[in-house]
């Protein structure tokens, strides 16, 4: 059999048995036409259907990851494009080998590059420093934003357990909170210093101006609603994205962002990552160990302003 007609044999196979959009089986035969024109090109193979040495898919991998679209030397395939490449190669082969046009597919278990992984977004000082300022502290919402925010940055809660955070779980005089954290593990943070104050001002004042009009006068969560019930995620962000907006600046800012920030401001100070391991409920270390990548750029940043290229030693 031809390799044209055992790839129109395929794309039919799609189309009738496995019901696939137009557009997915569309995808599929260019891959295939990308990967005979390789073999073509390179002379690996006389055609699709007599590649023998698993090499060859090997290489077609290698190609696909080194291949450069522009003088700029941008790579044109990600690691999860080439993975979906891959794949609809090893679908084709799969099929061939059940067909028996070919004795085994050489594509199945193939490894692929990894997906890198993509380093956690911090939120500049500067920029909790304009929020904070933002937030109107003779009003009983944006105090409770105020707190909020410091409680974000300082604590390192997830939104859920910021949500979760009932009184009892605050000791203001060993200035620690106990976290329900994933998998109803129990974990403790610090209660920073000079937060406790603001926190505890909070919770005996505007607090209970917000729960005055609830439904729910028992609810003890910590922070409520404007209608005095228990804050949710949505909630949360709604009121980080009100606080941006009033400090006059338009960036984006979720609460996992200023967790990220707690952890690298901990690490560039000198934290053992074992304990900011703990401090964030981390199972894995592995799962820390993203903010020391963070926390080597920012050493480079300061290296480079230190010692610039530019600046050079000169002989006496």
């Amino acid at each position: 059999m031809k390799e044209e007609d055992a790839i129109n044999e395929f794309l039919n196979y799609l189309s009738s048995i496995k019901n696939y959009s137009e557009n997915t089986i569309n995808a599929y035969n260019l891959d295939i036409l990308e990967f005979k024109d390789f073999i073509h090109n390179e002379k690996m193979a006389a055609d699709l259907l007599k590649i023998r040495n698993r090499n060859v898919c090997k290489n077609y991998i290698s190609y696909l990851s080194n291949y450069e679209y522009d003088k700029e030397k941008h790579l044109k395939y990600s690691a999860t494009s080439i993975k979906r490449k891959i794949s609809s190669l090893s679908s084709f082969y799969n099929y061939l080998e059940k067909e028996e046009l070919v004795d085994k597919n050489l594509f199945l278990d193939l490894e692929t590059p990894k997906k890198p992984k993509r380093l956690p977004k911090i939120i500049k000082n500067t920029e909790i420093e304009a929020m904070l300022e933002s937030c109107d502290l003779e009003n009983k919402l944006g105090y409770r934003n105020y707190c909020i925010l410091l409680i974000l940055f300082t604590s390192g809660l997830r939104v859920s357990e910021l949500c979760n955070l009932e009184i009892k779980d605050i000791d203001f005089l060993d200035r620690t909170i106990k976290i329900k954290g994933k998998g109803n593990k129990d974990r403790i943070v610090i209660l920073n210093e000079d937060v406790a104050p603001i926190l505890k001002h909070y919770i005996s004042t505007f607090r209970n101006d917000i729960l005055y009009n609830s439904s729910d006068l028992e609810n003890r969560h910590v922070f409520l609603n404007k209608n005095g019930t228990t804050l949710t995620r949505v909630g949360v962000r709604k009121i980080l994205d009100k606080i941006v907006a009033d400090s006059g600046d338009t960036f984006h800012i979720s609460p996992h962002m200023l967790r990220h920030s707690f952890a690298t401001t901990l690490l560039n100070n000198g934290m053992d990552l074992r304990s900011v391991q703990e401090l964030l409920g981390h199972e894995n270390l592995s799962t820390t160990q993203i903010y020391t990548h963070v926390s080597y750029e920012q050493m480079q940043k300061v290296y480079s302003n230190c010692f610039p290229r530019s600046q050079k030693t000169t002989k006496k």
